[in-house]
């Protein structure tokens, strides 16, 4: 990585399972910078390839670990955390 490639890394709530390993995620764990983040706002999340691999499921309720994208809208889920 260089050095301008710093990933934003936050916690959420998976609020809603949809199709194709997609997620509705409520963060919860707001950054210092990002507005949108203070209020607890839904973000679109799909699951990283290491856990669609593994097989490694992600139910409603379950705290996860997200790298968000960097042009904003989408997230990765990277780690269940609970």
């Amino acid at each position: 990585m260089k050095d301008g490639d710093e990933k934003k890394t936050t916690v959420g709530t998976v609020e809603e399972v949809l199709p194709n390993s997609l997620f509705r995620v409520r963060l919860s764990a707001p950054a210092k910078d990002d507005a949108a983040e203070e209020k607890g706002e839904l973000i679109l999340a799909y699951l990283a390839g290491k856990m669609r691999l593994h097989r490694i499921r992600v139910l409603v309720g379950d705290q996860v670990d997200m790298v968000l994208d960097p042009y904003g809208g989408r997230a990765r889920i990277v780690r269940r955390l609970t």
